[in-house]
């Protein structure tokens, strides 16, 4: 299985060019909902991804969060999410069943106060 297949990445490229449009307008940026669930099968880590960088598209943002307690907001090459091995050799997976249900914003809120991603 692909970890991020080409109507993901699509969906994240745009997300990422809406976004970088307002910018250069001056507006505000638009608190998108997740794209896709990734997850260590074989650790605590999770990524809830909302866009790209259209000037670098390996560059991923989202909520972030390393099973340590401590989940933010930022940014992820998914080059090295796609190379990257758990404890046990597993590789990072797409949660197939995740439907957003909110915007990031909000899964962060929820998050910093669970200590960890909750979907």
């Amino acid at each position: 299985m692909e970890l991020l297949p080409q109507p993901i990445l699509d969906q994240l490229a745009a997300n990422g060019r809406a976004n970088q449009t307002r910018i250069e307008a001056g507006e505000d940026t638009i608190d998108f909902a997740p794209v896709v669930k990734l997850f260590t099968p074989d650790g605590g880590a999770t990524w809830l991804l909302s866009e790209t960088d259209p000037e670098d598209p390996d560059i991923a943002f989202g909520l972030c969060d390393l099973g340590l307690g401590y989940p933010e907001l930022g940014s992820v090459r998914l080059s090295v999410l796609k190379e990257h091995r758990g404890r046990l050799g597993l590789p990072i997976e797409r949660d197939l069943h995740f439907k957003a249900e909110a915007s990031l914003s909000t899964y962060a809120e929820r998050a910093r106060e669970a200590g960890g991603i909750v979907t």
